[in-house]
């Protein structure tokens, strides 16, 4: 884990205490840690941590399935 992932990573451990690791390239949507109910709060979380709102008709869903397509897609550069 990284700096630019650790309050993703925070709020999804926060949600599912039983989870300790959470690699990379876990599906966090497959393996239930970001659910249908907790999605908008974890855009929400997202559009903090990037300093933008996201146009949700221009994003992929599988940009939210891993940490580091987050990290790819909206976390770097």
């Amino acid at each position: 884990m990284d700096d630019v992932t650790k309050p993703i990573t925070d709020w999804l451990r926060e949600r599912n205490p039983t989870v300790e690791d959470i690699p990379d390239d876990l599906d966090l949507i497959e393996n239930r840690l970001i659910d249908s109910l907790g999605f908008m709060e974890f855009i929400l979380l997202l559009e903090d941590l990037i300093g933008r709102e996201l146009s949700l008709d221009q994003v992929d869903v599988n940009q939210f399935r891993t940490l580091r397509s987050l990290r790819e897609h909206f976390l770097e550069g």
